[in-house]
């Protein structure tokens, strides 16, 4: 049995340690308001750091898990020896678990370009029959379309929702509606459609293995550069809250 989360502070964000994330997310009694996830990365950090808004989104998540190599690296620095999880391999744990339970999970897929959300729900039908997907929509819409996807997840009450609309965006659209399916686990997913669906490759092996993703999706996405800067000052920052002894954990 998953251990219950122990938390952590990542210069004052909330960060969860579970030894298994997604099978202690499908044990829990939800709470009449959805389980926000959020897979946390050094940009992300950032960006809270200099937008309350993001900040308290982040303190209202239910679980915050740690998948950029930069929160690692600040993990480390300060005594902790922590796997990554990345949120792509999250989300894939989370919905092969589902498949496997007794009673169908209802699973809905929103965000991305036109197209793109239907072929991931194409490829897990595959994968995965026992999951019962209840729903597509891009995240290219209208007002109008918007008023339909909130009524058809009210009337489908999804166990759990991915939202592909990129950070933050994904992140404020989830703790705006989480409350209209109080049963839901509700998890960002970035850009991990395009790659379920084929349409961009995850970084090789060894990207991985090196922390160096971020430097493979640069390569695939330049115009991503201005973004990326939060890399390295998030590191400085790591580096220098180390050597001022600011935060210390106990293995």
């Amino acid at each position: 049995m998953p251990t219950i989360p122990a938390k952590v502070s990542v210069f004052g964000f909330p960060l969860h340690l579970v030894d298994n994330a997604p099978e202690w997310l499908l044990m829990q009694q939800r709470d009449g308001r959805g389980q926000h996830v959020i897979t946390l990365n050094s940009e992300m950090v950032m960006l809270a750091e200099r937008t309350p808004e993001f900040a308290d989104v982040l303190h209202r998540a239910d679980l915050v898990i740690p998948d950029g190599s930069g929160v690692i690296l600040y993990l480390k620095l300060h005594g902790l020896s922590v796997p990554r999880l990345p949120g792509i391999e999250f989300a894939e744990a989370l919905l092969r678990l589902a498949n496997e339970a007794p009673q169908p999970k209802r699973v809905f897929f929103y965000g991305a370009a036109p197209g793109v959300a239907e072929k991931v729900a194409e490829r897990w039908h595959r994968e995965l029959p026992n999951l019962k997907i209840v729903g597509v929509q891009s995240g290219y819409h209208d007002a109008a379309t918007e008023v339909a996807l909130i009524e058809k997840l009210k009337e489908t009450q999804p166990h759990i929702i991915f939202v592909a609309l990129g950070v933050p965006r994904q992140e404020y659209w989830i703790d705006r509606h989480r409350h209209i399916c109080p049963e839901a686990i509700w998890v960002g997913v970035g850009g991990s459609f395009d790659i379920w669906a084929g349409v961009k490759k995850r970084a090789p092996k060894l990207f991985q293995k090196l922390h160096l993703e971020w430097l493979y999706r640069l390569y695939q996405e330049p115009w991503r550069w201005r973004r990326m800067l939060a890399l390295p000052q998030f590191a400085w920052k790591a580096i220098l809250s180390r050597l001022h002894g600011r935060q210390r954990f106990s293995s």
